[in-house]
């Protein structure tokens, strides 16, 4: 028998009735074993073609944002402060904290506050921008600049997807500004009864942000999580679940969030950091043996063939639009490039490509961008972006001719870049995050920070996340479900 098209609708609401009845939360074996549930979540499969395409886009996102998070084997904890035998109702939640009369909330001598508009968050710059020449490391995604730019190219406003403002502010009891919270709430799909509304930190794009998380200075970083997590508390019911990064591993904040119910860790994100000495003898004397000779190997192998280079940091306004096309070429030559260690094209996207024109055309003093180039016979054939950051250099990312890759050009410029930043008193050179092989032989300091996600609590939010999970696991290659959600991803 044909099944109701409609029967998604039904779907939700009996799903609702089932955690609302006044029993104990489902876990995710309940949740599974339910028959119920699996009848309907089997008319999923059976809906007309657009209704399959519409449904579909808004499952592998649900699924992409959360794959990450669902691969740890752990298990999602009752919310905090749920009375045992019952799903969570009342007031239970918030009771360390209050709310202040404009919608704030104010707990532990801390003020959260959220911000309307972009306006407000323009308004903030100068102070957004103090907070984040004390992070350290400094990184370029924390400054006022990124923030604004990245709202402009990347909030969303449409059927499938709606982004809404949702910074916030965090100050102590003397008024002072000591964090900013950069958050969207985004909704899956835009409206309807599978709308899903889930908290990410600015960047949710394909790579471009490479750390996302709070801009605020270590030393505050667990009292400013603490009251965050109160306020999330008190507006429980506006959320379903917050993808949380940048949390520094095993400080006080990592504690106070692995102790939250409804919390679970994710994957970590490693950063490298380069402190530099005086000069670059002392810095290539104190180098680990390998790379001394990759050193040797990459200057004598074009000294060999007759080859001499010229190294540029470009930093004109005027000059960074050709400096960044052709950037932008040498990036996409080398993500196709066979044979070679497999590497995405992040700005195939205008918007991306956008975005880093107007960081580099629009320097501030908190963050501007350098384009280094290393030139050989009048060409370009390596290139690899930067930010500087005061003292600290963000090295961000790179591209090569391919045919050029057996003389090591992207390790002479990297080199370069490294002599470039000694001469200028440069204090430290972030390779940036990832665990290859590029990064590690450098012998740079390991920063890790952790990643997780916090289910609201609230009935429907962790239904809602524990029925994405199922629906996660049931569209692996293959399945009928992952061939739509694959269209779906295709046709977007």
């Amino acid at each position: 028998m044909a099944r109701d098209v409609n029967a998604p609708r039904n779907f939700l609401c009996d799903i609702d009735s089932i955690v609302t009845v006044g029993h104990s939360p489902l876990t995710e074996k309940r949740f599974r074993n339910s028959a119920r549930v699996s009848e309907r979540y089997r008319c999923f499969e059976t809906l007309p073609t657009r209704a399959n395409v519409l449904f579909g886009h808004a499952l592998a996102a649900h699924c992409a944002s959360l794959s990450v998070y669902l691969q740890t084997g752990s298990t999602l904890r009752p919310a905090c402060g749920a009375p045992k035998g019952k799903a969570w109702l009342g007031d239970e939640a918030g009771t360390n904290s209050r709310m202040a009369f404009d919608g704030s909330t104010v707990g532990s001598d801390l003020r959260v506050e959220r911000l309307l508009d972009p306006a407000q968050l323009a308004a903030l710059a100068p102070a957004c921008d103090a907070i984040s020449r004390r992070m350290s490391p400094r990184s370029p995604f924390a400054t006022s600049t990124w923030l604004a730019h990245w709202w402009r190219h990347y909030s969303e406003d449409r059927s499938l997807v709606r982004d809404r403002f949702f910074v916030h502010s965090v100050r102590d009891g003397q008024g002072t500004l000591i964090a900013i919270a950069p958050l969207i709430l985004t909704e899956r799909p835009g409206s309807g009864p599978f709308r899903s509304r889930n908290l990410y930190f600015f960047g949710s794009d394909k790579s471009i942000t490479e750390l996302r998380g709070l801009v605020c200075a270590r030393d505050a970083e667990a009292p400013v999580v603490r009251a965050l997590l109160a306020h999330l508390r008190d507006i429980r019911s506006e959320w379903d679940w917050l993808v949380w990064n940048g949390v520094l591993k095993d400080g006080e904040a990592h504690r106070a969030l692995g102790e939250e119910q409804g919390f679970s860790w994710g994957k970590e994100t490693v950063d490298h950091i380069l402190e530099l000495p005086a000069t670059w003898e002392e810095f290539r004397g104190s180098r680990s043996r390998n790379i001394k000779e990759s050193l040797r190997k990459c200057y004598n192998s074009l000294k060999r063939d007759g080859h001499t280079f010229t190294f540029r940091a470009v930093a004109d306004a005027a000059e960074m639009p050709a400096a960044l096309r052709r950037f932008f070429e040498l990036h996409a030559r080398r993500a196709v490039a066979p044979n070679l260690v497999s590497h995405a094209d992040v700005f195939y996207e205008q918007r991306a490509r956008q975005l880093m024109l107007d960081i580099a055309c629009q320097p501030t003093d908190a963050l501007s961008m350098r384009v280094f180039q290393l030139e050989i016979g009048g060409k370009v054939v390596a290139s690899r972006l930067g930010f500087v950051l005061g003292d600290e250099l963000y090295l961000y990312f790179s591209g090569y001719e391919p045919e050029w890759g057996s003389y090591s050009v992207m390790t002479t410029t990297v080199a370069e870049t490294i002599k470039w930043a000694i001469e200028r008193r440069f204090r430290t050179v972030n390779l940036s995050p990832g665990t290859d092989v590029s990064k590690t032989r450098w012998g740079a300091v390991p920063i890790t920070t952790g990643n997780g996600v916090l289910v609201s609590p609230t009935p429907r939010a962790r239904l809602v996340f524990r029925m994405l999970s199922e629906v996660n696991q049931r569209s692996r290659p293959g399945t009928l479900l992952g061939k739509v959600l694959n269209g779906a991803r295709r046709v977007g």
